[in-house]
């Protein structure tokens, strides 16, 4: 069995030695309880996101920040040479430690730096604890160097923020103590986070470091400064071939074991593959691998008093939570194709307990919250969810225990549900919408500006409530259940659906009896009527919808948001929050529709290779932007350059799933 985990995600000095080229691609880590860990290529932190610990202090997911920096730097005798580079408002970069990086790759996810000089080679490695929330930094002396003893003196800058925040100093004050072998820092009643060495020892301090600049947040048009508090230094031994490091944990019983730890993490990455590379139908190629193993990160434990081992999806890093939308859309991808079918029946027996007046919740609430109910589309989603569960599983037992839970959906969504969400008798359409609030996907809101109101019966929302009738009365049929009343509700929604067909050949309407009437704004929301399993346009139609899709929208990493010609388009993602929201739907690629494409492209053609193809360019895209990963949206005029959430559950699950359907599909 192939054991060997992907590592094309690999750079040498032409990257790491430009400061700009290395920090524009981060790695990113998860740890399956919402904690992260994150940073740049070069070492230095570009967003008030970065740091090597943000752990949920108030869980499921109330992150902060906690252990933000180890800045390493060799002493060999007199000499020090720093292996770390910092930003400072002014615009300084001191030291510039990234000058010395020979090389960076990831191990599977694992990040990978190696630093060269002359004749001497260190070798530095991150990675969490799955399923803890503690995180290992861990260096090794790879050239055989006996003249003298090298030393590496690493200093420990911690927080204790929202990770949303900055911090600035003096803004907290934990207790500092040697606590035996280890260096505890705790906060009031908050956390301890608790150091161990490995081969070396402590030398504590206490020292605010200032000024540290966040381009990315500047960006971003937010507050771009933080201060991170010293609390110490760790004089570590270098010996060759042997592991030292750092671990730091919120636990009293982490393992210090850095060679046993290394082993657990990769042995684990391997298990994951292993597991998903049955579900590819044949060996997948290294860029897929890689993708399966992204779509671990977002997975995480989510308890409920009646569910223990309930589980949920972190929509995006670094800052989205777990969404209604976001993760009935990428279930399939993250679960199914990865070959994690018990995750996938976890998540969709935990949002079942969620489920209100016939609707999911848009944001999963927080500890002590209450849901938000605000979406049109996540209830739909669930039935797709569902059926791709169900096919892969022939669970038929468990769709016995929530089928009321479905049938009640559809029975308000026929009725009428919170925000005029439901159907008309006149034509069996589903209308949502009223001024002030945001349902579709298409979600952008400013203050009480909604960019994208999308009020009346928008297309998408229409496609997935036939899909959703035709699941239903099949899902009646195969438990004995009648039947007939769903069947009668696609038939009609059907032939309701009809209406989104544009006169002029040009494809869709994108909502029809809007405020204004019907809006024939070309958007890619269409493209759902051709892609999910079951479609309500002939043939013809749909071949229209993709060739519209494919000649207006079409990049090569995902589907514009409205076409170039529009006068509202914007093509850059750029600015303040009024900026940035008000043109997210208006012009930015997101990299979640291509998958969608390559599958409504096969069904117009049957041609499953020439469908797969379309996804080949996210390789590249695995080497920019969050490495190994898919960004959440890029910018809709080329480049096309990376925008948004670094790390996106939905664009990494969408690719997955379409390649892996495609390459079955092959083989028939």
């Amino acid at each position: 069995m192939n054991d060997v985990l992907p590592d094309f995600v690999r750079f040498g000095r032409a990257i790491c030695g430009d400061l700009g080229q290395a920090e524009r691609r981060e790695w990113w880590l998860g740890n399956g309880l919402g904690a992260y860990a994150a940073g740049t290529v070069a070492g230095t932190l570009t967003r008030r996101y970065h740091g090597l610990l943000i752990a949920p202090v108030a869980p499921p997911l109330g992150r902060w920040l906690v252990f933000s920096k180890a800045d390493a730097t060799l002493l060999n005798g007199d000499q020090e040479i720093s292996l770390f580079s910092n930003r400072w408002s002014g615009g300084a970069v001191a030291p510039a430690g990234h000058i010395h990086l020979e090389s960076f790759h990831l191990h599977g996810r694992m990040p990978v730096w190696r630093y060269a000089l002359g004749e001497r080679v260190i070798e530095q490695r991150i990675w969490l604890e799955p399923g803890a929330n503690t995180v290992y930094v861990a260096y090794r002396l790879e050239s055989a160097d006996t003249d003298r003893d090298l030393r590496l003196q690493v200093r420990l800058l911690v927080n204790a923020r929202d990770h949303h925040v900055g911090m600035a100093p003096g803004g907290f004050s934990p207790q500092v103590e040697r606590v035996g072998e280890q260096l505890h820092v705790a906060c009031s009643d908050r956390f301890t986070l608790r150091f161990q060495i490995v081969d070396g020892q402590f030398q504590t301090a206490w020292d605010w470091i200032e000024n540290f600049d966040l381009p990315m947040e500047r960006e971003r048009g937010l507050p771009d400064r933080d201060a991170h508090l010293c609390v110490g230094h760790a004089l570590l031994s270098l010996r060759p071939g042997r592991w030292v490091g750092i671990v730091a944990s919120l636990h009293d019983n982490a393992s210090a074991d850095l060679d046993t730890a290394l082993q657990r993490f990769l042995d684990r990455e391997r298990a994951l593959l292993a597991r998903a590379r049955p579900h590819f139908v044949n060996s997948p190629p290294d860029w897929i691998e890689q993708l399966a193993l992204a779509a671990d990160s977002f997975l995480f434990a989510r308890p409920l008093p009646n569910l223990p081992d309930g589980e949920s999806v972190i929509a995006g890093y670094p800052w989205f939570g777990d969404w209604g939308r976001d993760t009935m859309i990428a279930l399939p991808g993250l679960t199914l194709a990865t070959g994690r079918l018990d995750s996938a029946r976890r998540i969709l027996l935990t949002f079942a307990r969620f489920v209100d007046q016939g609707m999911l919740p848009n944001v999963f609430p927080g500890a002590g919250e209450t849901p938000d109910y605000n979406t049109v589309d996540a209830g739909l989603w669930y039935f797709e969810a569902w059926r791709a569960y169900l096919e892969a599983s022939n669970d038929w037992a468990v769709l016995a225990e929530v089928f009321s839970v479905l049938a009640e959906m559809i029975d308000w969504h026929v009725r009428g549900a919170r925000y005029r969400i439901g159907m008309d008798p006149a034509d069996g359409l589903i209308h949502a919408g009223e001024p002030g609030v945001q349902l579709t996907w298409m979600d952008a809101k400013v203050g009480d500006w909604v960019v994208t109101p999308r009020i009346g019966k928008p297309v998408e929302i229409n496609a997935l409530w036939y899909n959703a009738l035709a699941i239903m009365a099949d899902f009646a049929e195969r438990l004995g259940q009648p039947s007939a009343t769903y069947v009668e509700l696609a038939a009609k929604a059907r032939q309701g659906f009809q209406r989104f067909v544009r006169p002029d050949g040009a494809g869709l309407f994108d909502v029809l009896d809007g405020p204004a009437g019907d809006d024939p704004t070309l958007r890619p929301n269409q493209i759902f009527a051709v892609s999910l399993s079951h479609s309500p346009l002939s043939a013809e139609i749909q071949q229209t919808v993709v060739r519209v899709c494919g000649r207006e929208l079409l990049t090569s990493h995902g589907l514009r948001s409205l076409a170039p010609d529009h006068p509202d388009y914007r093509p850059y993602y750029l600015g303040g929050v009024w900026e940035r929201d008000g043109s997210y739907h208006q012009g930015p690629v997101w990299a979640w529709l291509l998958g969608h494409y390559a599958l409504a492209e096969y069904r117009m053609t049957g041609d499953a290779a020439a469908a797969q193809a379309r996804l080949l360019p996210v390789r590249d895209h695995l080497l920019d932007a969050g490495l190994g990963t898919v960004s959440e949206i890029l910018d809709g005029a080329p480049p096309h350059v990376p925008r948004g959430a670094p790390a996106q559950a939905w664009s990494v699950a969408c690719v997955l799933e379409a390649w892996q359907r495609l390459e079955r599909l092959k083989k028939q």
